[in-house]
């Protein structure tokens, strides 16, 4: 059960040729084993977590390729050149 105040947070990434998806993020340290994603019969992979409000940055990891949400518009800059999507609730 979900602590009050938090919210459902829904992820999707297609990449039907992917073996293996995970999240990483602010929410879980940049743990790339600690969110694997489901795929669905379709490529899509998904997952969900419930999260206090706040400001959160994340990535997918593809067969150990980091990679921005296509699906986010919101992005940041972060330390490695590149950036990382992002989404305040």
């Amino acid at each position: 059960m979900a602590a009050a105040g938090n919210k459902r947070i829904n992820f999707a990434l297609n990449a039907p040729d992917a073996t293996r998806v995970s999240i990483v993020g602010s929410f879980n340290n940049w743990d790339a084993e600690a969110r694997p994603l489901r795929c669905d019969k379709k490529g899509t992979w998904r997952t969900w977590m419930n999260l206090p409000p706040g400001d959160y940055e994340y990535l997918f990891v593809v067969d150990d390729v980091w990679c921005e949400d296509p699906g986010c518009a919101a992005r940041v800059p972060n330390p490695y050149g590149s950036h990382n999507s992002a989404f305040s609730i």
